[in-house]
């Protein structure tokens, strides 16, 4: 069993939507208690609070503050769950120290079980019941259909979305081949029978209008940090450039989606080198050409290098095909030619392969080649190629899963002493 997300849009009728956003501001509220909590407790007392200290803290908190009663205890520990989290990753150096969110900025609200909620659906439209809310009705349509595990209400750009996690057994095609890739910002796919995917820059052809509408909202009155209420016209003109920015976004995830699918279709093998994206689109810290570093990041973003690998990788794995990650500094695909082998450096301008062998192909081609032939060269060990994760990130941050099992721990422990 495989875990998949998919997401529906929610039409909420006008009682419904006050409350779901009474509900967020609610949440919100608690996630910038359970911050100031954590913060005042460590300046005064110099005493670490865990998620386990704040989640019994909710019974005597809902005495007090009554309003939170019917929103649900699963989907309250959730939110001091969130807090957990972003602490976890401020400690291990992912993020910064955790502050208090406004409301406008505060996404939404999770159910990390199947308590007080259900989805009434088979795949394709339905509602979603909330307890004490009722009936919702909701749109959309998942390719693979299962069992509902959690679900998370968002606010978006002034729509409702719920997004359920399903644990399914998707089924997907694919073909026997077996294809390198090299993705880049002049040519965003080459493959290594020569087919290239030309970038598609979406925000690079709505930057114009997007820049357009931002030099109107700078004229207009902003918020500021002095308890200075934003203009009607400031949130006016707000709300058309997150439209703009979340229509570039959808775009772009669109053709990611889009590509990747063609790509696995009709390959079981996928090879392409790997990518710290977070490190390629690290800002200039000195040096004059901090406006040239800043646009290559710009671009590198356009294309979503890390989006589209993410996506072929994980729909490889899920028809049953294999993903090889390539080394890329031990193996340098764009300075290795794919027949003899032979290394050279080679500058940003230089856009032809061309070695003393004779092999003369497309830069990003070539270098599709290598990670090709790599791939075909690790044998037996081919099955090891989807075990390597692309994230730096630690996988164990604190969910629930590991919560629960360092409390069954813990019991385990008490109940040996005691006997």
């Amino acid at each position: 069993m495989l875990t998949r997300r998919t997401t529906f849009r929610l039409y909420p009728n006008k009682q419904q939507e006050q409350k779901l956003h009474y509900w967020r501001k609610l949440h919100c509220s608690l996630y910038n208690a359970a911050v100031y909590h954590r913060k005042t407790e460590y300046q005064r007392n110099g005493r670490n609070v865990s998620y386990l200290d704040q989640q019994n803290c909710l019974p005597a908190f809902k005495q007090c503050w009554w309003e939170y009663i019917e929103l649900g205890s699963q989907a309250l520990q959730a939110t001091l769950k969130r807090v957990d989290f972003a602490y976890q990753r401020f400690f291990k150096g992912l993020a910064k120290r955790p502050t208090f969110k406004a409301s406008r900025h505060y996404s939404g609200f999770t159910y990390p079980g199947i308590a007080g909620w259900k989805a009434q659906s088979n795949g394709k439209n339905g509602y979603l019941n909330l307890s004490n809310l009722g009936k919702i009705q909701m749109r959309g349509e998942s390719r693979t259909w299962g069992t509902p595990t959690t679900c998370t209400i968002v606010w978006r750009q002034g729509k409702w979305y719920a997004s359920i996690t399903i644990n399914c057994e998707p089924i997907r095609q694919t073909g026997t081949g077996a294809i390198g890739l090299d993705v880049g910002c002049l040519t965003a796919v080459a493959m290594s029978d020569g087919t290239l995917i030309e970038n598609p820059r979406f925000l690079a052809n709505a930057q114009k209008q997007i820049n357009k509408v931002s030099r109107q909202l700078r004229r207009k009155r902003s918020p500021q940090k002095r308890k200075i209420k934003a203009s009607r016209r400031w949130k006016k003109i707000k709300k058309q450039v997150s439209k703009l920015q979340n229509k570039v976004a959808l775009r772009r995830q669109n053709w990611v989606h889009q590509v990747a699918t063609d790509i696995v279709s009709s390959n079981s093998l996928v090879a392409t080198e790997e990518l710290a994206v977070k490190n390629m689109t690290a800002s200039s810290k000195k040096g004059k050409r901090k406006r040239q570093k800043a646009g290559l990041n710009r671009s590198i973003l356009d294309v979503g290098f890390g989006m589209l690998r993410s996506a072929i990788k994980y729909k490889v794995i899920e028809a049953g095909g294999v993903f090889v990650d390539v080394p890329t500094k031990k193996i340098k695909p764009s300075q290795t030619c794919p027949e003899c082998g032979l290394q050279q450096k080679k500058e940003l301008d230089e856009r032809i392969h061309q070695c003393p062998c004779g092999c003369t192909l497309d830069r990003d081609v070539a270098a599709a080649q290598v990670c090709l032939n790599y791939a075909r060269g690790l044998g037996t060990s081919l099955l090891d190629g989807d075990g390597s994760a692309l994230p730096k990130t630690p996988q164990k941050c604190g969910g629930f899963r590991q919560q629960n099992q360092a409390k069954r721990q813990k019991l385990q422990a008490q109940c040996s002493e005691a006997e």
